[in-house]
């Protein structure tokens, strides 16, 4: 069975970014399973499975504009240590908060005394990212999946 919308694909994959070094990978888990067409995996690497079978294997590199998007510099600010009510803030550190586009993730870029530096990017925006996928299994979505807008997997209650 070939990758169309609403079925349940699974695939293994290895994620690395241009400089080779590996982000993310499934290898040694489970495979990722998805909806294919209910954008819940990034638009470039559903594009690129479309058509694919179980046992298909590809590279794919995928620009920003089909990944995370480009870095927003409107999504970066400044804002005063205050802010965090006394906690012991460290770069790195990422709080769920309401931004711009409803709620999100932001991360603590920088510290410059009372001044933190968050950042509301994704942490992969503006990347290139490369995948090394091989698809495992393709099924046709139940009823209730496609209404849902994601797979039922294992220990999945609605």
């Amino acid at each position: 069975m070939q990758i169309t919308d609403n079925t349940a694909v699974s695939f293994h994959y290895t994620l690395t970014n241009n400089s080779g070094e590996q982000l993310d990978s499934s290898i040694g888990s489970e495979p990722l399973l998805y909806l294919h067409g209910a954008g819940n995996i990034i638009p470039g690497l559903e594009a690129a499975l479309l058509g694919k079978k179980a046992g298909d294997k590809l590279n794919v590199s995928i620009e920003p504009e089909h990944a995370y998007g480009l870095l927003d510099e409107n999504m970066v600010q400044v804002v005063s240590k205050k802010m965090f009510e006394g906690m012991d803030v460290e770069i790195g550190m990422q709080f769920h908060a309401d931004v711009s586009y409803g709620s999100g993730v932001i991360t603590i870029t920088a510290i410059d005394g009372d001044d933190v530096t968050i950042d509301g990017n994704h942490p992969l925006a503006g990347e290139h990212l490369n995948f090394d996928v091989e698809v495992v299994d393709v099924r046709p979505a139940t009823a209730d999946e496609i209404e849902h807008g994601h797979i039922h997997g294992t220990g999945c209650h609605h």
